[in-house]
């Protein structure tokens, strides 16, 4: 194969070899001084890709400029290949100012989307799936760009390996997936890792095209690549490649090679890939070792100018309020309050009736889930949508929450509005990554908004047990960068969704099942939103405050109607609407107002929502308080199964007229 690639590109003409020998060189060479560097103390961490830069040089060259590439630890040649200024790039490395990332990532955990580089996370194949999702908004925009992520030969096992290659294979997906296998994920040899013989075999049983390449030919990349990158813009859908290498030095530097044979050291670096393509070129008399040698010297010295500057940069400064400012994009919020004729809806309906408005007013906006095409969803949220907007915007996912949510946030890179189902918001355990290492943290690293939507089903009240009736939002609560609602009412229902849709930050929205089809009102028919991080005073009182969100608003507005009528007592009920940011204001309001606080949710009370705001109670409104902050939530066992038992004792239900009368009486 090796030696078929090499007479198949023998016609790239003089230039465009030399310029491919000068990519070679450039990434060998700077990992030469930061190795040194790294042995002077005055670099921190360094993932040494000497000897496989081949893969990333020959794969990048391959491609066109527009063409994004989502490289890992050991593609340095994307970067340099890709003519990133060396100077901002060695100050990126150095975690000094004048970087990409304001010093937030360190090595190679960053993306250029101006250079069409998007930047790894440490969780190894995460970033696949976000390939799928550009591939398939190249797809959608019937462009002829192509999306390429790498990923190690130990990241094959990974669950995000295995959901990328599925969903692209099965919507044919302008992508490549370009393994480097180097023989070890760390320390692990390849035969501790996987049971087949190549890990391009696993090709044929997702459908796609698969190919094994010597990965140190940088012309055996280069044809590869090629003839892949033709093959995805000719809607022939992806390829797995995997190029075969070896690593010459530790995964990095601090860990050392001592697990590794000698042997193998010894029969690799006769195949290094600089000293190979070296001895094409002067065996065809392409590029004399005088013109290579002024290449190597004209190099060092515009690496060495580079490392100069970024030695003697300062680090980066910054304060409080501008590490704040940038964890949230800010955008247009959604322009229309609810005004003009209205009708009487469900919870459900309004639901859909939101999202299908979004849809019809902006063709950005695509919804993605398990059974949300034909069938409508198992909610039936999106039934009817196939039949309006076709195929391409309502598209049923296999079952990969991981896949369906990394694929959403290459989507949003791309300018899309994707909305995602969670079947039921159980399940987001196994999106759960994406979420909070992918999603959450993007803009704050590199400044690239994603306007990503979740719907999650959420709550009890129906019989469905430990495994569909769970509240997760409080799992989401501690991470930055996230925005996390729960309407309560039909009219939050679809304003806060269609604001979610409009927002240019990944939102959660957890939509109460149980609420679906047992409430319903009048509210408008028009497209409106509901600004994310207002709570709306829900009922008016002068006694006690109850804090709550979703089911317990309703909870909690029955006991201030029954405490009113048997003990006389005027109670005020906060509905916080959006939990991530949430309403302090309308919190501190209240508690000023009647002096008395109990803070209710459905979720277990242990680890909830509740406890952060009844601290920030305790240090922000102490003065106010005639009592101490209450708290009350489901009892801290899995969800039963039996009604009987979830709903009169798991749920706080039962138990909340009692404790409210407790806190009156204190």
């Amino acid at each position: 194969m090796a030696t078929a690639a090499r007479r198949a590109t023998t016609d790239l003409g003089k230039n465009k070899l030399g310029k491919l020998y000068r990519d070679l060189c450039l990434p060998r060479i700077i990992e030469e001084r930061m190795l040194a560097l790294l042995r002077q103390g005055k670099l921190s961490k360094w993932f040494s890709g000497i000897g496989q830069e081949g893969i990333s040089v020959g794969a990048t060259s391959a491609l066109n400029s527009d063409d994004i590439i989502l490289p890992m630890h050991r593609n340095l040649g994307v970067f340099t290949t890709r003519e990133v200024p060396l100077d901002r790039l060695f100050r990126q490395l150095m975690g000094k100012d004048g970087g990409f990332t304001k010093g937030r990532d360190r090595s190679f955990h960053f993306g250029i989307p101006e250079y069409h580089i998007i930047g790894m996370i440490s969780h190894l194949a995460a970033m696949m799936p976000v390939a799928d999702g550009l591939g398939l908004a190249f797809q959608l925009k019937q462009s002829r760009r192509v999306a390429l992520s790498f990923v190690g030969d130990g990241a094959t096992s990974e669950g995000d390996f295995h959901e990328a290659l599925n969903l692209a294979a099965v919507w044919k997906l302008p992508v490549i997936f370009l393994i480097e296998n180097n023989g070890y994920g760390l320390s692990t040899p390849v035969q501790e890792q996987y049971a087949c013989a190549y890990l391009s075999d696993r090709a044929a049983g997702y459908g796609m095209r698969g190919e094994r390449i010597d990965g140190n030919d940088i012309l055996a990349v280069y044809q590869a690549v090629s003839e892949a990158a033709k093959r995805a813009r000719d809607g022939e859908g992806p390829t797995l490649i995997e190029a075969m290498t070896f690593r010459m030095r530790g995964h990095e530097e601090a860990s050392g090679t001592k697990y590794v044979p000698q042997e193998l050291f010894d029969a690799w670096e006769k195949k290094d890939p600089i000293t190979r393509f070296e001895a094409y070129l002067e065996e065809n008399n392409l590029l004399p070792e005088k013109a290579r040698r002024e290449i190597r010297t004209e190099l060092a010295a515009g690496i060495e100018a580079a490392i100069e500057d970024a030695l003697n940069a300062p680090l980066p400064d910054s304060n409080i309020e501008a590490e704040m400012a940038d964890v949230y994009a800010t955008g247009t919020p959604f322009a229309g309050a609810p005004s003009g004729p209205s009708s009487e809806k469900r919870y459900v309906d309004a639901v859909s009736d939101g999202l299908r408005q979004a849809m019809e007013n902006d063709p950005s906006v695509l919804v993605m889930g398990q059974d949300v095409a034909e069938y409508g969803g198992v909610f039936k949220v999106t039934q009817g949508f196939v039949e309006q907007f076709g195929k391409a915007r309502v598209r049923n996912t296999p079952i990969i929450e991981s896949g369906a949510i990394g694929a959403a946030m290459g989507l949003a890179m791309e300018g899309f509005k994707p909305v995602v189902e969670m079947q039921f918001s159980d399940f987001v355990t196994c999106g759960f990554n994406q979420i909070v290492n992918n999603l959450a943290k993007t803009y704050y690293r590199w400044n690239t908004p994603l306007n990503v939507t979740l719907r999650l089903p959420s709550g009890g009240g129906v019989g469905a047990g430990p495994f569909h009736s769970q509240n997760p939002e409080g799992w989401f609560f501690q991470v930055a960068g996230l925005k996390v609602v729960a309407p309560a009412t039909p009219a939050d229902a679809k304003g806060l969704l269609m604001s979610a849709i409009q927002d240019p930050n990944p939102v959660l929205i957890f939509e109460h099942k149980g609420l679906y089809r047992s409430i319903k009102e009048p509210i408008a028919d028009a497209p409106y939103g509901i600004e994310i991080g207002k709570a709306r005073v829900a009922r008016e009182g002068q006694d006690l405050t109850v804090i709550s969100y979703g089911i317990g608003v309703h909870w909690a507005l029955e006991t201030a109607t029954l405490l009113a009528r048997e003990d006389g007592v005027d109670i005020e009920v906060l509905d916080l609407r959006s939990l991530l940011p949430w309403d302090r204001e309308a919190v501190l309001a209240s508690v000023r107002k009647t002096g008395r606080v109990l803070i209710l949710n459905e979720a277990p009370v242990t680890g909830s929502i509740s406890g952060e705001i009844a601290a920030w109670i305790g240090e922000n409104a102490f003065g106010e308080l005639d009592a101490p902050v209450a708290r009350i939530g489901s009892l801290d066992t899995p969800i039963p199964f039996s009604p009987r038992l979830e709903q009169n004792i798991f749920w706080p239900k039962t138990r909340l007229v009692d404790r409210l009368r407790e806190l009156l009486a204190f």
